[in-house]
């Protein structure tokens, strides 16, 4: 069952009277209930601008998003996703629980509820024994992972992660791993953001491969790799991106 559907999805970004610029150029595809889905492509292929669009920070210039059956402006939608972008800001001189607890009060949560679940997520990303602490003394490792905690206080369906392990060193890109996979058997829907090929190819159901805008290819892993006829997944993604340039030149 498809619990996103983006359909015909179009981006420009004008410059001045006469210039466009592509973000997105009518992009489709489908993601299914429980799957971790892969978005893939180089620095600048659209993929935040595709997760800017799904989330209704930006407005399409033409295309349909339908997520758990409503449109990506819907409030009610909104309480059952959650965000973590690329380069989040936090309050250095807040400790863990507390920025849980704030953005539980934005999701309008109860009090308890709100404990309860700052309990049980601290937990789950490792973080309780650092609960007194500062985020200013946090690693980059513990940023991330407080950070999908903050994205998971509402107890959303689906959880839209957009570069999750950049600058992690591979301790830390292993617990994020972990901790997706740890969430899809949980019933969660992820939407993952990346251009770290290897952490892709261990946690992805399904991937979509993106380049100055367009959507080249998307699908399970082995039936791309097949298609391609290609090595593995950086193979894969060098293949397609290369094909496309050339249609470019000619």
């Amino acid at each position: 069952m498809s619990i996103i559907e983006v359909k015909e999805l179009t981006k420009y970004y004008y410059i001045g009277r006469n210039k466009k610029i592509v973000g997105l150029e009518n992009v489709s595809f489908n993601v299914e209930e429980g799957e971790i889905y892969g978005i893939l492509g180089p620095n600048g292929s659209g993929k935040t601008t595709c997760l800017k669009l799904m989330l209704g920070i930006l407005y399409p210039t033409s295309g349909e998003i339908n997520i758990l059956g409503k449109d990506q402006f819907n409030p009610e939608m909104k309480k059952n996703v959650g965000f973590l972008p690329e380069n989040p800001y936090y309050y250095d001189y807040l400790t863990g629980p507390e920025l849980l607890k704030f953005y539980g009060r934005l999701f309008d949560l109860p009090e308890k509820i709100i404990n309860e679940r700052i309990e049980k997520l601290l937990y789950l990303v490792k973080l309780h024994e650092a609960k007194k602490l500062p985020l200013r003394s946090y690693s980059k490792g513990m940023l991330e992972r407080i950070g999908v905690a903050a994205s998971l206080i509402n107890d959303p369906k689906i959880l839209i992660l957009d570069e999750p392990t950049t600058g992690l060193d591979p301790i830390g890109c292993m617990e994020t791993r972990d901790l997706l996979l740890q969430l899809k058997k949980e019933g969660k829907t992820i939407l993952l953001s990346s251009h770290f090929l290897s952490e892709v190819e261990k946690v992805c159901d399904r991937i979509a491969i993106f380049h100055r805008g367009y959507l080249l290819a998307t699908g399970g892993l082995k039936e791309l790799i097949d298609r391609y006829n290609a090595d593995g997944l950086e193979d894969l993604f060098v293949k397609t991106i290369e094909e496309f340039d050339k249609k470019g030149e000619k």
